[in-house]
């Protein structure tokens, strides 16, 4: 057997860092520098506190700017994110998404005036939740404040980067709460188990003349009603360049 001289893994002054010839030990500079790795290749700063989108778009979920969002990222979030935590019946979980568009669906029916603008804050409602996911409301009260501001923050980046108000008005947000809490009675009763009367006693009842049969969609085809919609309602709002003369609401 021929040996080869021993030649360890140096510094540029020649000062050995492992030697070869030793048993692998851990040493200080070696956790010190995968400590680093793990925390994202920073050296001292603060945890990253961004998230990547599939459009390329970084958000800072700390300090969310309106530039970083797009809604194709919101509607591939929200028809991946189940309401109920996913305890529903059925092939596929009862998507935000679709919770979004019937509540649009509702408020103009319980207010057939409602300005376009307003049915678009509608849809928008639950839109934090593509980054946040569904919180039940339980939960949400117990994160207290700090959740709370983290959501609002999220929510007028949102509204400034597709022309809403930062902060809607307060009959409006009351108005959509009332759609909210109906969507909510019906997914209650139709796909989370609850009973009727369990369901008016935490939700209340639904909008006279409205009913509503829940088949959740996948998430492919939530996600595709949702940009649709949304397009529909920002060029009636005047928010987007419509591509032909007229758009309907309905």
């Amino acid at each position: 057997m021929i040996e080869l001289p021993f030649e360890g893994i140096s510094t540029d002054d020649g000062e050995p860092l492992i030697d070869l010839s030793q048993p692998m030990r851990q040493s200080t500079d070696f956790i010190t520098r995968n400590e680093r790795v793990a925390k994202g290749l920073q050296r001292g700063g603060p945890p990253r506190a961004w998230q990547r989108m599939l459009s390329g778009r970084r958000l800072d979920l700390l300090d969310p700017s309106p530039m970083d969002i797009e809604i194709e990222d919101i509607a591939h979030g929200l028809a991946r994110v189940a309401r109920w935590n996913g305890q529903t019946v059925g092939e596929h979980g009862f998507s935000v998404a679709q919770h979004s568009l019937v509540v649009e669906e509702i408020a103009a029916h319980m207010r057939p005036d409602l300005e376009p603008r307003w049915r678009l804050a509608a849809l928008l409602h639950d839109a934090s939740e593509y980054v946040i996911g569904d919180m039940i409301s339980p939960f949400k009260a117990a994160l207290g404040v700090s959740y709370k501001d983290f959501e609002t923050r999220l929510e007028d980046a949102i509204h400034i980067r597709f022309g809403l108000p930062v902060k809607t008005p307060a009959p409006i947000k009351k108005l959509i709460k009332q759609a909210d809490r109906a969507c909510a009675f019906f997914e209650a009763t139709q796909l989370a188990g609850f009973e009727h009367a369990e369901s008016l006693a935490i939700f209340g009842a639904p909008p006279s003349g409205y009913d509503l049969q829940i088949t959740p969609l996948a998430p492919f085809e939530a996600q595709a009603r949702y940009v649709q919609r949304f397009h529909v309602l920002s060029r009636a709002a005047g928010y987007e360049s419509a591509p032909d003369a007229a758009f309907e609401t309905e």
